[in-house]
């Protein structure tokens, strides 16, 4: 059964190119995996689509009103499935955990927007926390976007090749090394004659020298 994914947001149309284009449009096209996306104003009850209020005690920005996430989140959930918030506090994503949550059966998304969500939906309606870096975006919507993409790869089927997933940064906590392709000389810089040397073993222990080299300089933390 494909993965099926719900996403609530208030800002739907920034998905539309996102999930139409490339590797992951092709998998979505195939039945890969299900992606729906609704607009959490369709869940509010007054003229205006209210789904933000000032928040209780003062303070900046606008907070997304309980009302219309539960409703929403009650509407579009099945029963055992995982029920994530995207949000800067929550738990870093990494590629083990988008490789657990690939193998769910459906997740439901929700997108926070100005300054959070209200916190009874934390408490109420949401399974899990999740955070794609330390920094803030100007909505969740992106982050979606993110591990949406970060857990499409770990689908049989999604990428062309396997190698792909066991080399690329992190995977092995080392980052990725240097890829070249033709011309092998461009404007006075040249591909390293190992890449053209044919011999497979050479290649693979160039590649890992380069990559924790690479990791030294960028990531040392990463070798920790």
């Amino acid at each position: 059964m494909a993965l099926k994914i719900d996403v609530l947001t208030l800002f739907p149309r920034m998905l539309d190119g996102f999930l139409s284009e490339s590797i992951l449009g092709k998998a979505i096209e195939g039945g890969l995996v299900q992606v729906q996306v609704h607009d959490l104003r369709a869940w509010t009850t007054d003229k205006h689509r209210t789904a933000d209020d000032r928040p209780f005690g003062g303070g900046a920005g606008m907070v997304m009103k309980p009302e219309p996430v539960f409703a929403a989140i009650e509407q579009v959930q099945t029963p055992g499935c995982r029920r994530i918030y995207l949000t800067p506090d929550g738990v870093p994503l990494s590629p083990k955990l988008a490789e657990e949550l690939s193998q769910q059966q459906h997740l439901v998304l929700l997108s926070g927007h100005y300054e959070g969500i209200d916190q009874r939906i934390r408490d109420g309606v949401i399974d899990q926390e999740i955070s794609i870096g330390d920094y803030v975006l100007t909505n969740g919507t992106l982050a979606a976007a993110v591990l949406i993409d970060a857990m499409a790869r770990f689908i049989p089927g999604v990428l062309g090749e396997e190698k792909s997933l066991t080399h690329e940064s992190f995977t092995s906590k080392l980052l990725d090394f240097p890829q070249y392709t033709r011309p092998a000389e461009f404007r006075g810089m040249s591909v390293p004659e190992v890449l053209l040397s044919g011999n497979h073993a050479q290649i693979e222990r160039w590649r890992q020298a380069r990559a924790l080299e690479k990791t030294r300089q960028v990531r040392p933390d990463l070798l920790e």
